[in-house]
């Protein structure tokens, strides 16, 4: 199916893409032998587009968003963010990286932990203080910034760890299924707030889920992957208008944009497990 890829990519236009790989290669070398990660990875991800990749454990997403965010080393290919290379990218702090966990540090208040990456970079007290308004304003926050993060719920944890990676504003945000561990009402929460956010922002987001609502839900496209060696077997660019309230899961076109992903699924063997 890597012919929808291929047309998906040619589709998409003549601007110079933020994200690009090429035949990207991924092989971890271990005790027990090469383990081939990512095999033949080759996407474009335009200015401002919200790209969510979906598939089994163990198909690479993360590890695909870890090369563009240079903490893995591709083996081979080409990967190139903002026209350079990941490591460059890096230095230049195109991006922000959102984990699966929080990652806050508890003995900070939640000012201080956006402030964090801030204080490394250099800004001044001024400037810092100046960002850490505007970024708890873009999460709905601006009344906690002087809460701990044992004060707040698991999804105002993950919302401070969006404003944190926002704080620079780096023009592309890499988020590695940040709501995975949520129950599903804060998710769908979650989901409309990150939807606002990128609306008010038009960052180019990277978003790592193992959900097919989520990932319909939230995306200009859609990357589906099989199960390792990673490939890519199906790059869907979705019909949906950018305004999407929750009901829209409930139309035919959202509908059919999930069952395409689940084929995608399928067809990588995705069940096989």
């Amino acid at each position: 199916m890597q012919d929808h890829a291929q047309a998906a990519v040619i589709d998409h236009g003549t601007s110079t893409p933020v994200i690009s790989a090429k035949s990207l290669d991924l092989t971890f070398q271990t005790n027990d032998g090469p383990v081939h990660a990512l095999s033949g990875i080759d996407l474009d991800i335009g200015k401002g587009e919200f790209v969510s990749f979906i598939g089994p454990s163990g198909c690479g997403k993360t590890t695909f968003l870890r090369c563009v965010a240079a903490l893995e080393t591709p083996t081979g290919g080409s990967l190139t963010v903002n026209g350079m290379s990941p490591d460059e990218s890096r230095k230049a702090r195109a991006y922000g990286y959102v984990f699966q966990a929080a990652g806050l540090y508890p003995w900070r208040t939640i000012e201080k932990n956006i402030a964090l990456p801030l204080e490394i970079m250099g800004y001044s007290k001024a400037e810092q203080a100046e960002r850490i308004v505007r970024v708890l304003d873009l999460v709905e926050l601006s009344n906690f910034g002087k809460k701990y993060p044992w004060q707040l719920s698991g999804g105002m944890q993950q919302r401070a760890s969006i404003a944190r990676a926002l704080a620079f504003d780096a023009d592309i945000l890499l988020m590695d299924e940040p709501f995975g561990a949520l129950d599903e009402i804060v998710r769908d929460h979650l989901n409309e707030q990150l939807l606002a956010l990128w609306a008010r922002t038009d960052k180019t987001i990277g978003f790592v889920t193992h959900s097919i609502p989520e990932a319909v839900y939230l995306s200009t496209k859609i990357v589906v992957m099989s199960p390792r060696p990673g490939r890519i077997t199906d790059i869907i660019d979705s019909p949906l208008p950018k305004e999407r309230p929750l009901d829209i899961r409930d139309t035919p076109e959202f509908l059919a944009v999930a069952h395409r992903v689940r084929e995608g699924l399928r067809a990588g063997h995705a069940y096989d497990d």
